[in-house]
């Protein structure tokens, strides 16, 4: 007998609809004979000594028959182990166990224990969205994923712990109610326990530049000795940036899906994801990759913050494998058998020492390096990298006045992020009078520099001495006008004047102080 169930493979960050077709026949040989065919790897065709199991606990007598299951389309590979619940359901369906003759209406994703309980898979937002895409309305989830896929309206998502809470479902209609999630409340509740820049003492100065960055979305390159606040600042980092729109969390929240990383009892990344990988991380686990490609460290910071510590002590090739994200804005990860695209829109903070022993340029403290070691250390980031990130900043260490004195003069993030959103709002606005598909300073090309960033004869002037001493390159360029319009964003500005683009050359200095 035959009987169809329907289930979805994930594929990058979106996912399909699979039929699963089940037959049993009788066996005349005493083995059981089980196959799956459709291009299952191995996870898949293991499924079946859970599936008997799981039958066999939940008091389904399966006797020895010929059990072909059928994963359509076959010409897709089919990975994981999500599809244990529906091929399980299909053979409970092919023995006359439903009453329903078909299950077109339902799609169903699980991974089977061997006691018959549904253990959790990774992207069941994605798969939601499939399921809503292609008009199906109800959609049948392990009880862990319930509250990511129920934040895409249009779909029944029943939350489902065994395999006997499905089998009562399709045969009776109870004991299991659709989930509903207020997903406004699981915006605000990734807002919590932020922390916040009135923590920091001193720096006002790299306070500044990180509030430029925030504004405009520009990546910055933080400088200093030990214990200077150079990760304690970059931390504080997500609670100054505007906070997420609804269409941003549920783009980043499929990758955190697909990644396996994301925290079941939220269900939606409502705070813009801070990923702070350790400087001995490779370049797959930097960009994504596998045989099948998962998301990467630059794909999971999607609309958020990538922090890289002790930068010059990236492997080089892993630094590099950066400047086609911090340019494009997403990944595309190429394999024999499939290529696939991961979003990659992150802002980079990255920091490090100003020389190996970390004290170069101190005034408390004696530098032993030479100048060729200096040199040898800064080199490991090349200067096309260096090219790509917008600021570069001085964080020197807090003296004592400043480290015991009063804080009264320190901000709070809560008023950064007030002109941060400010700046971003009339970047917005400029755009979408335009007609442009960018939404910050920093996504700014050629053709939206000329137009935006009009200098007046004076910031000609100025712009073009500072270009011929430092001896910056075409896209240092850009990069100081890019800022310099986030300056005059923040102030409310319509016009570029002198004194921003003075600001935003001294973000720049560090590339004749060591990258000429």
């Amino acid at each position: 007998m035959l009987f169809k169930t329907q289930s979805a493979a994930v594929y990058g960050i979106d996912a399909n609809i699979i039929e699963v077709e089940v037959d049993v026949s009788p066996n005349r040989q005493p083995e059981d004979n089980f196959q799956t065919v459709g291009l299952p790897d191995a996870a898949v065709r293991e499924s079946r000594q859970r599936i008997r199991a799981a039958l066999r606990n939940c008091g389904y007598d399966v006797p020895p028959t010929t059990i072909t299951i059928n994963l359509a389309p076959a010409d897709i590979k089919k990975e994981g182990s999500g599809f244990d619940l529906p091929m399980a359901l299909g053979i409970v369906g092919a023995y006359g166990g439903l009453v329903k003759k078909e299950l077109t209406e339902y799609v169903m994703v699980g991974e089977l224990s061997l006691d018959g309980g549904v253990r959790g898979v990774r992207g069941a937002l994605p798969i939601a969205i499939a399921v809503r895409t292609h008009k199906i309305p109800n959609l049948i989830v392990p009880e862990v994923n319930a509250r990511e896929a129920a934040v895409v309206s249009g779909v029944n998502v029943y939350p489902v712990k065994s395999l006997i809470d499905v089998v009562n479902l399709l045969n009776n209609g109870d004991g299991v109610v659709p989930l509903k999630v207020d997903t406004t409340q699981m915006l605000d509740a990734g807002h919590t326990n932020v922390a916040d820049f009135k923590d920091v003492r001193g720096q006002f100065t790299a306070k500044r530049a990180l509030e430029i960055s925030s504004a405009g979305g520009h990546n910055i390159l933080m400088i200093g000795p030990p214990g200077s606040g150079k990760t304690m600042l970059a931390k504080r980092l997500p609670g100054i940036l505007p906070p997420l729109t609804f269409e941003e969390a549920l783009e980043t929240t499929k990758i955190h899906s697909v990644a396996g990383v994301l925290d079941a009892n939220s269900g939606l990344v409502g705070a813009r994801p801070f990923r702070s990988p350790h400087h001995t991380i490779s370049d797959a686990g930097l960009i994504g990759g596998g045989m099948i490609p998962r998301p990467g460290e630059v794909s999971l910071a999607h609309n958020g913050v990538l922090f890289l510590d002790e930068l010059p002590e990236f492997p080089r090739n892993v630094l590099e494998v950066m400047r086609q994200p911090l340019e494009d804005g997403s990944v595309c990860i190429a394999r024999a058998s499939m290529s696939l695209t991961f979003p990659a829109r992150f802002m980079l903070a990255a920091a490090m020492n100003p020389c190996p022993c970390g004290y170069h340029g101190s005034a408390s403290r004696e530098c032993h390096c030479s100048p060729q070691l200096i040199q040898r250390y800064v080199s490991k980031i090349s200067g096309p990298l260096m090219d790509r990130i917008d600021i570069h900043i001085d964080v020197p260490a807090v003296n004592y006045k400043e480290l015991r004195g009063s804080d009264s003069k320190a901000e709070s993030s809560v008023q950064i992020r007030e002109r941060v959103i400010r700046a971003r709002e009339i970047q917005l606005n400029r755009f979408a009078a335009a007609k442009e598909r960018i939404y910050s300073n920093a996504q700014m090309g050629e053709r939206q520099i000329r137009d935006y960033c009009e200098l007046s004869s004076d910031c000609e002037r100025l712009l073009e001495r500072a270009m011929q001493q430092q001896g910056l390159s075409a896209r240092a360029h850009d990069r100081i006008l890019k800022v310099s319009r986030t300056i005059a964003d923040l102030e409310g500005n319509p016009q570029i004047e002198s004194k921003h683009i003075a600001e935003a050359i001294q973000y720049r200095t560090l590339d004749r102080t060591y990258w000429v």
